[in-house]
């Protein structure tokens, strides 16, 4: 199981009594993330010819070495699979993981 990370508490009587997580998060815990959100800098990322994964990349403020260090790869075989056409399920699942998204936000 996931475990969200990014939890606010809020306590009552000196209590935790609610714990606030992110609409994103709460979604997929829930099993109703059926959307996809696209920051409106991601998509004109892509209006400039750039894949989903580079403007991802640049919306998060990664270079391709920073990326490439959280998927364990060389910063090259980044820059490959930035200018893939259809990386593999696989592929986009880890990339979505290192960016902190969902695989839904890497698919075209």
């Amino acid at each position: 199981m996931n475990i969200p990370t990014d939890v606010q508490i809020i306590t009552h009587s000196g209590k935790p009594a609610f714990a606030v997580i992110p609409y994103d998060q709460w979604l997929q815990l829930t099993g109703q993330a059926t959307e996809a959100y696209f920051p409106h800098e991601v998509v004109g990322f892509q209006l400039q010819g750039l894949s989903l994964i580079t403007a991802w990349r640049k919306y998060k403020k990664l270079t391709q070495t920073q990326l490439a260090d959280r998927l364990g790869i060389s910063q090259s075989a980044m820059a490959q699979i930035e200018n893939t056409e259809s990386p593999t399920e696989r592929t986009l699942s880890r990339v979505a993981q290192a960016l902190g998204i969902t695989v839904k936000q890497l698919e075209d």
